[in-house]
């Protein structure tokens, strides 16, 4: 295989990009990196606290920093974005510019289910599924900028990555 980008995975909280990422780069061969795992090894503190300690402006920059980073050193690996990520227009250049990009698309209420406890999830905690469905659309907006969009409903975690690998390989 000779793609020499790194294949990118963005998309909402609780749409699978970690646990497909992690499964993705097993069966490519790549190596996996998850950038809200790397943040919490950065500061030593797990995202929900860096939010409670500093801020999401403060987990922001530190997002922006450590995504620069790693997009430009790595050029073959499986990259899961935070939720949140794509929506800064330098990590979105970057990635669009450099990378191939999957946004994980599912229905709304889809991720509202699979999302159960907003507390859990810091931008969520004061959220009610209203408020949840609106932020979805909002970022839905910045999402579909990816190169390529997999619907995800009604797939089981093999299609998905069959659909994937299939795209990557294609490039």
């Amino acid at each position: 295989m000779k793609i020499n980008k790194n294949l990118v995975l963005i998309g909402m909280m609780g749409s699978g990009k970690s646990t497909l990422g992690y499964l993705l780069a097993q069966k490519l061969k790549l190596v996996f990196i998850d950038i809200d795992h790397e943040i919490e090894e950065l500061e030593k503190m797990p995202v929900s606290k860096i939010f409670k300690k500093n801020g999401e402006m403060y987990f922001r920059a530190i997002e922006e920093k450590i995504t620069l980073e790693i997009l430009k050193e790595n050029s073959k690996s499986v990259v899961s974005l935070g939720g949140g990520a794509f929506l800064n227009k330098k990590i979105q250049d970057l990635v669009l510019k450099k990378n191939i990009s999957f946004w994980l698309k599912w229905k709304n209420i889809s991720i509202i289910k699979r999302l159960k406890n907003f507390s859990k999830r810091p931008v969520l905690k004061n959220m009610n599924n209203e408020q949840v469905d609106n932020l979805i659309n909002d970022r839905s907006k910045i999402y579909s900028k990816a190169d390529y969009i997999i619907e995800c409903d009604n797939l089981e975690k093999s299609e998905i990555i069959s659909k994937i690998i299939k795209i990557y390989e294609n490039q």
